[in-house]
């Protein structure tokens, strides 16, 4: 079964069967979303620059990740449809933080879960992974997460009565948790004053949705897109659009340019940020740092928000991909 199949089923978890409303009640899905906004002062003096850089921690998610939103919207809708239940598994393709948000949300809620994730992933993410009692299906890490998609998808069609599948990439629960969630909640920390969002692209929902909400506020908001400078890379999260499938779930209309950041410029912003911040990040919020100092060192006065998508390993360690 898909995230748009229009089959519905009687929700049943476990053998109990509680209201969708009752399962999703739930004190941890209630902290998803509200993440702090923080100024980068020091890292932008650093710099030289004239502008303020507000950072958006979404690491402080329950599962450690901007990907608690889309992940959580997902499964919601699919509970409140009927279309995860009845002892169907959630089956989708992840490079890792969705994998993990949907681990999170399966072994909280009592559904299973079936990953599809390139073998080249980190460590640390497989073993959270497994520690949530999630199945993991390693995929060929050249064909990236396209070709992860495509074994998740033929899994869930040789038997749709046992699976659903969630497809992140295609499903419009995607863009619409950051268009519900993130956007409102960026314009209202920002009060009102940022002038332009830089975003990774992975799936395109956080850009897309987060974008969609700001330039209907004000249309005069400037977005722009982070991508890998090249397509092997290891900006676990990013994808390289020119040679990559593009998700649906990813509105280019929305973005008014992409600044493309190499993985060594990554590694060095992400030493720096812990030293001059206190913050240990991802290569891919380090990649919208980069992206970000750029931005604001070309619009003096500006009021630059990055969303940063989750915490990372040691700042020197080296990227395994």
């Amino acid at each position: 079964m898909r995230a748009s199949d229009p089959a519905r089923l009687t929700t049943s978890f476990g053998g109990a069967s509680p209201r969708a409303s009752e399962l999703l009640d739930d004190p941890l899905l209630a902290v998803v979303g509200n993440t702090p906004l923080v100024p980068l002062r020091r890292l932008v003096a650093r710099h030289g620059g004239a502008f303020e850089l507000w950072g958006k921690l979404e690491a402080t998610n329950p599962s450690g990740s901007v990907k608690d939103r889309a992940a959580l919207a997902i499964v919601r809708a699919a509970i409140e449809a009927g279309d995860l239940g009845a002892g169907r598994t959630l089956v989708d393709a992840s490079s890792g933080n969705t994998a993990v948000a949907y681990a999170m949300l399966g072994a909280r809620l009592g559904f299973s879960v079936t990953l599809f994730v390139p073998r080249n992933a980190s460590a640390e993410r497989l073993a959270r992974l497994s520690a949530l009692g999630t199945s993991v299906v390693l995929t060929d890490p050249g064909a990236g997460t396209d070709g992860a998609q495509e074994e998740a998808r033929a899994l869930a069609a040789s038997a749709p009565e046992r699976y659903f599948f969630a497809d992140q990439y295609n499903n419009p629960q995607n863009p619409l948790a950051h268009y519900r969630t993130t956007g409102p909640e960026i314009w209202r920390q920002s009060r009102r004053r940022l002038t332009h969002l830089v975003c990774g692209v992975g799936t395109g929902g956080t850009i897309t949705g987060t974008a969609r909400f700001l330039k209907e506020q004000e249309a005069s908001i400037q977005v722009v897109g982070v991508e890998p400078d090249e397509p092997m890379h290891a900006l676990e999260g990013l994808k390289h659009l020119p040679t990559a499938r593009r998700p649906s779930t990813y509105d280019e209309a929305l973005v008014d340019r992409t600044e493309r950041v190499a993985t060594e410029e990554a590694v060095a912003l992400r030493a720096a940020l812990a030293r001059d911040e206190g913050l240990v990040v991802g290569l891919s919020s380090a990649a919208a740092l980069v992206a970000s100092l750029r931005v604001g060192g070309r619009s003096e006065g500006a009021y630059v928000v990055t969303v940063l998508p989750d915490s990372g390993g040691s700042p020197g360690q080296e990227p395994t991909a």
